[in-house]
């Protein structure tokens, strides 16, 4: 029966299965994936090999058994998530399918570093372009690593790397394919997290240093440049976004609201949205500040959550809509799951489509 129906109706009846669920189904109809993004959240000092996942069809939590303890997410890949592990001193990447609890270490870099940038750029073709009809088909993708801290060639100190490094998933191998001004590296290490945004072939990273701006790096063209980013001094949190196909900047400023800009040609940011008042004080609470705030986003929705306890405000794109309206909405934070109480401890956040498929790189 299930084999008779199209693919659509099938992610849509597997949207409403709870991962356990979805986990026997994938043994009766294994190419299973749905169509909604769900929030996951990682607890940020977790040593036990679990997360938490919200269905946003059903709008229930649900936690998930992980592979491996100590991981931080980078950002999805297809229905994967790449990940980076914090239990090890240098940058140690994996991968993984946090519904299958599939799991890999990606090789180790040819320059051992400490706190680099990453960043991720897929294509639309397949891993394997040999595969048959049965399997799973994956986009390929680039890994790039720049800046971090390496061991210093003379002298047994430690030194600002200026390498950029990428990994191929079509050859499962690392090359070094470019480079990076040092004062690029410096900030690259100490001011920029791990999260990134591509648009085109140039992928992007947002920098605190003294005042909020935002890194580019030209893949195709081993070029970096520099862009402001608006209210700059007065904005406590800032993170990049991809939205309608062009970057976005979600940021908060100090006694003001959360926005939404978009950056167009000739690298003007346009305001294109505000949170709404109520939802941004029900999500500050007694603070009223934005740094304790954080953001991630996908072309489907954006996300603003703190703690696994607290809700979320989400803005998310209305299905059907000609025009691409997008709405607000507030998402209850994790409490339970299985009638047992989840301790609030402060997460980092991924929006992934579930998936049970296969993938041959694993």
């Amino acid at each position: 029966m299930w084999s008779n129906l199209p693919l659509d109706i099938l992610a849509n009846i597997f949207s409403f299965l709870s991962p356990d669920s979805l986990a026997r189904a994938r043994s009766a109809y294994p190419i299973a994936t749905t169509t909604s993004s769900w929030f996951l959240a990682l607890p940020i000092r977790n040593h036990r090999p679990y997360c938490y996942a919200h269905n946003p069809v059903i709008d229930k939590w649900h936690q998930l058994s992980l592979p491996i303890p100590s991981i931080r997410p980078i950002g999805p890949i297809g229905s994967l998530l790449l990940l980076r592990v914090t239990n090890s001193t240098t940058l140690q990447l994996g991968l993984c399918n946090p519904f299958t609890r599939e799991f890999r270490h990606l090789p180790r870099l040819h320059v051992a570093r400490t706190n680099p940038a990453v960043g991720v750029v897929t294509t639309s073709e397949s891993s394997n372009p040999n595969r048959d009809d049965d399997d799973v088909r994956f986009p390929s993708f680039k890994v790039y690593v720049a800046g971090g801290m390496s061991e210093a060639a003379q002298g047994g100190g430690a030194t600002y790397e200026t390498k950029v490094e990428m990994y191929d998933s079509r050859f499962d191998t690392w090359r070094i394919v470019g480079s990076t001004p040092v004062e690029f590296a410096v900030r690259l290490t100490v001011w920029t997290p791990n999260e990134n945004v591509c648009i085109g072939e140039t992928l992007y990273w947002v920098t605190s240093a003294r005042v909020y701006s935002v890194m580019g790096f030209d893949v195709g063209r081993n070029r970096w440049r520099e862009l402001g980013v608006p209210m700059a001094e007065k904005l406590e949190f800032a993170t990049l976004v991809p939205r309608n196909g062009a970057l976005g900047l979600v940021g908060g400023t100090c006694g003001g609201s959360a926005c939404i800009w978009e950056l167009n040609e000739g690298d003007k940011w346009c305001l294109v949205d505000k949170v709404p008042l109520e939802l941004g004080l029900r999500l500050l609470g007694e603070k009223r500040i934005w740094e304790s705030v954080k953001c991630v986003g996908n072309e489907d929705a954006i996300c603003l959550y703190r703690d696994i306890g607290y809700g979320m405000v989400i803005c998310k794109k209305v299905v059907g809509e000609i025009m691409g309206r997008w709405e607000w909405v507030w998402v209850d934070g994790c409490g339970y799951t299985k009638g047992k109480q989840v301790h609030n401890c402060p997460i980092r956040g991924a929006l992934v489509h579930p998936s049970l498929a296969s993938s041959l790189i694993f």
